[in-house]
């Protein structure tokens, strides 16, 4: 019998939007500036040149005014952009951005108080990892997404050697990520989901001189050659 209803789909939570958004896009930008103008203005370029998700780290006394100000400025004028927020430590920290608006939280590594406040509130929490043991204990938190850090220091070979163990997490390095095309192939080729881009992306000279059609640039070119390498 032919079923004239229709069916009806289950709307994504928060974290399972998150989870297709970064992994779509394939890279994080990841950035802080203690101007909150400057910070907003950054953000602009990013969308501009097609990011749906950005980090903004915890790295200053400003941050979590100019997070509340970016914030607003993404409610009001940037549809479909989800603000993340990065380096979080502790558990105050997390519930801070959390009510501040922050779509999930970065972790530079396993913190156990940050898994459990991102878990009360329904958010994706990303923990910062380095070994297999750490692996291991953040998929046993509920981690479905990891975030290989430093990743200079481990190289995509680290992931091509321990990324079947874990068929169910999905991985991103950060750290030393540069714009190359061999070394996003390289990443990409081992198996990430995504490669986060800080300081190579947003570089120092772009955010003193404001150079924000220079990042609109550069952004564009990092997803054609992710693109292209997929």
């Amino acid at each position: 019998m032919l079923n004239i209803f229709p069916r009806k789909f289950k709307k994504m939570s928060k974290k399972e939007e998150v989870l297709k958004v970064i992994p779509e896009q394939g890279i994080l930008p990841l950035y802080f500036n203690k101007d909150a103008q400057v910070s907003i203005d950054l953000l602009k370029a990013l969308y501009s040149a097609g990011i749906r998700a950005v980090e903004y780290t915890n790295r200053g006394e400003a941050a979590l005014e100019n997070f509340k100000k970016m914030r607003e400025v993404i409610d009001a004028e940037m549809p479909g952009m989800y603000l993340g927020v990065g380096t979080i430590k502790d558990a105050a920290s997390a519930q801070a951005f959390i009510d501040a608006g922050a779509d999930y939280i970065i972790s530079p590594g396993l913190v156990d108080d940050v898994a459990e406040v991102s878990d009360k509130n329904g958010m994706l929490w990303v923990p910062g990892c380095m070994t297999p043991t750490e692996i291991i204990k953040a998929e046993k938190m509920g981690a479905k997404f990891v975030k290989l850090f430093p990743g200079n220091i481990l190289g995509p070979s680290f992931l091509s050697g321990i990324k079947e163990l874990f068929p169910n997490l999905l991985f991103m390095p950060t750290g030393g990520v540069d714009l190359g095309r061999d070394n996003i192939q390289g990443w990409f080729k081992a198996g990430v989901c995504a490669v986060g881009m800080g300081s190579k992306l947003v570089t120092k000279d772009i955010m003193e001189n404001k150079k924000y059609d220079e990042l609109v640039a550069l952004t564009k070119e990092v997803i054609e050659t992710i693109k292209s390498v997929r």
